[in-house]
């Protein structure tokens, strides 16, 4: 009886202390507006966030492009050449037959001195960079008939006159671009030796396609190598491995291995590819092997999340109707899986890409003039390449090796696009 007093008397209280919420009451409007205000402050932050990324990134893109551009074009100086009253010791009947032979004892630097001095009093060093000799090469072989008169022929600039073309270079060549200039000697054309040559100790003569496709051949090797391993692993470890202590230890050193410095993966490559192995330095072969053991722990934690993540329901329905494990896993789980297992194949491969520490410790900094012909031929790297550039004094290698990032740059964004495409195309939606 008293029990059911006090109930009857806290509900009493209850309804005595409950008041209806009054949704246009001064209070009630405070609260709403300091959550409007709270939402508000929340978006712009995230948008001040997004903008300052943004901001970065422009600059990066900006400065890039800024010093970059420069470094794909080449200022040429219009040399008129008297080649009759020239040195050149040419032999029409071998030129005919074979030019590189008649041009290799043909004397063109003493002819390249005499048209220079004649024609601004200067020697032909102070003006022409040395890929100047090459270049008249090329065009007596595409045209021998300006042997027999005199023509103007578009010679790459020295380095110094170049930089002061393009950019501040110094006094005296300065004074040398507005000599020229006034003359119209001077001109500024498309730098394609900057894209088809290699390494070099001129500014003027140096080129990415030795470092390009040594990354390419050893993404290659790392794709190869990385990518079944990796996609092995996970269905493994996810479909097969049993449950065990075991499982668990190597499931939390693979998880280990992807935040490891990537300049441990290349101690661990020159001691066990160069050191143990013997295999040759500074070759594209090791370069992709020590990047696919970097890359594999990204592919086996993102295929193994990825498997995971196709519905019981597809395993459980092709089991039902009397397809064996395996044929599940390759015929169902696997393609379902394929979209997640790329992107994680692409977040590697982009680190993979842009890494230096690794290739540094297994030698691929060596100074290598000529493109690799195969995967152990010696070779250099983007990344590499950059770095080197980057470390020269000469003026002429800051604009190089802007340009050089651009291309790494634009490496980088095909080889996403192309993995992008091939996720998209076998995407799957359930």
């Amino acid at each position: 009886m008293s029990g059911e007093t006090v109930l009857d008397r806290a509900a009493a209280s209850d309804r005595a202390e409950r008041v209806p919420t009054d949704w246009r009451g001064d209070a009630m409007k405070r609260r709403i507006a300091r959550r409007y205000a709270a939402e508000r402050r929340f978006r712009l932050w995230g948008m001040a966030a997004v903008l300052v990324s943004a901001g970065f990134l422009a600059f990066l893109l900006i400065s890039m492009m800024g010093n970059g551009l420069r470094g794909f074009t080449q200022t040429e100086v219009a040399v008129p050449i008297d080649f009759p009253r020239s040195p050149a010791l040419i032999d029409p009947a071998v030129l005919a037959t074979n030019p590189e032979q008649a041009l290799a004892s043909a004397n063109l630097p003493a002819v390249l001195e005499q048209a220079t001095r004649e024609a601004f009093g200067l020697p032909e060093t102070q003006i022409l960079s040395p890929n100047a000799v090459l270049t008249l090469r090329k065009a007596i072989i595409s045209d021998p008939t300006i042997l027999q008169r005199k023509a103007t022929v578009n010679l790459p600039a020295s380095t110094g006159l170049d930089v002061a073309m393009k950019s501040d270079g110094t006094p005296a060549d300065e004074a040398l671009v507005a000599k020229l200039g006034d003359a119209g000697a001077l001109s500024t054309a498309f730098n394609i030796g900057f894209l088809t040559g290699s390494d070099g100790t001129d500014p003027t003569m140096v080129g990415i396609w030795g470092a390009l496709k040594g990354s390419l051949i050893t993404m290659v090797i790392t794709l190869a190598l990385s990518f079944p391993i990796g996609v092995f692993a996970a269905l493994y470890l996810e479909e097969y491995a049993p449950r065990n202590r075991w499982t668990d230890l190597i499931e939390v050193s693979i998880n280990n291995l992807a935040a490891v410095p990537s300049i441990i993966f290349g101690l661990l490559g020159l001691a066990i590819f160069l050191n143990v192995m013997h295999l040759p330095r500074s070759a594209p072969l090791v370069g992709g092997m020590t990047l696919a053991l970097m890359t594999m722990p990204v592919i086996v934690i993102a295929g193994r999340n990825a498997i995971k993540a196709v519905p019981p329901s597809i395993r459980d329905a092709a089991l039902g109707i009397g397809a064996s494990p395996v044929q599940v896993v390759f015929h169902h789980v696997l393609p379902l899986a394929l979209p997640g297992i790329l992107t994680g194949t692409i977040i590697g491969m982009a680190r993979a890409l842009g890494e230096t520490a690794p290739l540094l410790m297994i030698g691929m900094r060596a100074f290598v003039s000529q493109p690799p012909g195969g995967f152990t031929d010696p070779a250099t790297v983007l990344p590499v390449q950059i770095f080197l550039w980057s470390d020269e004094v000469g003026r002429g290698f800051i604009e190089k090796t802007s340009a050089a990032i651009i291309v790494l740059l634009a490496f980088l964004l095909t080889m996403n696009s192309i993995a992008i495409f091939l996720r998209n195309k076998f995407e799957k939606k359930w």
